[in-house]
């Protein structure tokens, strides 16, 4: 196959999930900020996101000068309330995001609707769903614009990245351009520390492991230590030397797991059928899950009775229990007001994130170690 390995690596990225063109960045949120600049989303305009949310897709929104309007979520997908919606949109609405939120596809065709009578566009947030459906179409195909995470923890790690994708030849001719004027190389030192990163993560993140190296990787990531995370990205101002290509490096780690990624979202749905058999049998209350939606979870996220100690418990017995969503805005270091969020403006959002925990569905998680967090889980109890 022609072309660099990133080339190639966009190339057969877009052609698994069916889409005319993607590109790869070194973040997530600079998959997002690319596809903002080429619309032209800037001061004086509104995107509407879910008030649960990760604050890297909110600091795109910041980064082009745009205001963030948040919507509630419902407790059963943690979604966008879609019921919530038209009462957020202004004169000066531009943009909906669609968050996919853990792997849950979102109401995307009330969201569809709601774009369509007031001239908006629509981006589908599947950073959280790789292999998910709706209404039987797969997620980042459900509009013609997506972006997707390949950071550490989601579906399809190269230890940091995003990739944008779109079917819409016209924008697609404008994301070049941003992308050809504007997006810079990683540097060699950066592309260095990554590749270790991404050896230490792979001999030593396993399930046993994870909530004990977790907050070393935190801590060093928000002082600086560690280079993909550097000083000042917690800041809402944009810093242009930060906006770059996805590296060779993550490219050829991205080109593997296009290979296996149909096995590991077999692998992701099967420990979600097991997860929700065995909740199911021990009384748990699970959510009902619209029929119209098949998703493939990133993680399988329950609220339990006392975070704080399930976690505590989960690091004793060397169980992978995660805290996402630790706060609406995860995970942010700095007051919420900075991102535009108000306090007490998402009160469904500001109550799940005291409660919720997630279990593993990575391809390192066992089925005996997936009983073991539902014994643990249960131990603790349901929130009420």
């Amino acid at each position: 196959m022609a072309g660099t390995v990133l080339e190639q690596f966009e190339n057969e990225f877009a052609d698994w999930l069916g889409v005319e063109r993607a590109w790869a960045f070194w973040k997530g949120r600079f998959a997002m900020y690319a596809i903002l600049r080429a619309w032209g989303i800037g001061e004086g305009d509104e995107v509407i996101i879910p008030g649960y949310t990760c604050i890297s897709a909110v600091r795109a929104v910041k980064f082009v000068g745009a205001k963030v309007v948040y919507v509630d979520i419902e407790p059963g997908t943690y979604n966008m309330d879609v019921s919530q919606l038209e009462e957020k949109v202004t004169a000066n609405t531009r943009l909906i995001v669609g968050q996919h939120t853990y792997g849950y596809p979102c109401e995307m065709d009330a969201i569809k609707d709601v774009a369509a009578r007031h001239n908006l566009l629509v981006l589908e947030d599947s950073c959280h769903a790789m292999g998910s459906t709706y209404k039987g179409t797969p997620t980042g195909r459900i509009v013609p614009y997506a972006y997707f995470s390949s950071q550490w923890t989601k579906c399809f790690p190269t230890g940091m990245g995003g990739i944008l994708t779109c079917d819409d030849t016209n924008l697609a001719e404008k994301i070049d351009r941003v992308v050809r004027d504007e997006c810079r190389e990683p540097g060699l030192k950066e592309s260095a520390v990554l590749t270790v990163l991404r050896w230490v993560h792979r001999c030593v993140a396993f399930p046993r492991t994870m909530l004990l190296i977790q907050r070393p990787y935190r801590w060093l990531s928000e002082k600086g230590f560690i280079a993909v995370n550097p000083p000042g990205t917690k800041q809402v101002t944009f810093d242009p030397a930060q906006f770059k290509r996805m590296g060779a490096g993550q490219a050829r780690q991205g080109r593997r797991y296009v290979g296996r990624l149909d096995r590991d979202i077999e692998h992701r749905k099967r420990l979600q059928r097991l997860y929700t058999e065995l909740l199911r049998d021990r009384g748990w209350p699970l959510p009902q899950i619209p029929d119209h939606i098949d998703p493939v979870l990133v993680r399988f996220p329950v609220r339990v009775r006392d975070k704080q100690r399930c976690v505590a418990e989960a690091q004793r017995r060397l169980l992978e229990v995660g805290t996402w969503f630790d706060k609406p805005l995860h995970q942010i270091t700095v007051p919420m007001a900075w991102f535009d969020y108000e306090e007490g403006s998402c009160p469904v959002s500001e109550r799940v994130v005291d409660e919720i925990v997630n279990l593993p569905t990575h391809a390192r998680t066992s089925e005996k170690m997936a009983r073991q967090v539902v014994d643990l889980v249960c131990e603790i109890g349901p929130a009420c």
